[in-house]
């Protein structure tokens, strides 16, 4: 699949927002993406819960995709579908790098469209989050959510080589920048001091855009 797309535009079909919660008794940072497709929600179902629609924008994703199944996406996270209720929504527990959060998917119908509403919930090292912010999940999930609209729109497979070159070429900076930047005005409007969350925004710019031989 050849990306072309006006990067700030792209960044900017995504609403984001952070939220401050609590799981078990443990404070939690909430990332919310939410995007509009021009699509049945049917359709959107279908490319973003099966096995062999997964991998054309996304990941190879391997597993039982159903209710209490254990899934693992290639060369990423694992976990368990904790709920499913078909077409609207789904959740699943996101086991990556040692450490457990919790993602869930909602479809909601609109304007003859869908709307995809994706939330990451992670109980969050301070640490780490005054370095990188919300744009640590956040960008991956825009990203993901760009190659769902590309699929959507062209129905073509997603070239993951491609997709990396794009990513710290020109253009995926810009898109970026802009999607770290929206990422740090959310987690400003949620309590976070501004300066730190801007700086934020500028580490996960460059973990995002820097090449791997770099």
């Amino acid at each position: 699949m050849h990306i072309a797309i006006d990067p700030a535009t792209t960044a900017g079909l995504v609403t984001r927002e952070v939220r401050t919660g609590e799981r078990d008794g443990e404070p939690t940072r909430i990332a919310v993406a939410r995007r509009r497709y021009d699509a049945e929600r049917a359709d959107v179902w279908d490319a973003v819960t099966t096995a062999e629609r997964l991998p054309r924008w996304f990941a190879p994703v391997t597993g039982e995709l159903r209710l209490g199944g254990r899934y693992q996406i290639e060369g990423n996270a694992s976990g368990t579908v904790e709920s499913c209720v078909a077409p609207e929504s789904f959740g699943i527990s996101w086991e990556f790098g040692g450490g457990t959060s919790w993602v869930t998917v909602s479809l909601t119908e609109a304007d003859g469209g869908t709307v995809l509403e994706l939330t990451h919930e992670s109980v969050v090292d301070p640490e780490f989050w005054t370095r990188f912010g919300p744009g640590a999940v956040g960008v991956g999930w825009d990203l993901t959510l760009m190659g769902l609209g590309l699929h959507l729109t062209t129905g073509e497979e997603s070239d993951p080589a491609e997709a990396e070159r794009w990513s710290v070429g020109p253009q995926g900076k810009e898109f970026v920048r802009a999607a770290a930047d929206d990422w740090a005005r959310a987690a400003i409007a949620d309590g976070d001091d501004e300066a730190a969350a801007r700086a934020a925004a500028d580490a996960t710019l460059a973990f995002y855009t820097t090449p791997p031989e770099a």
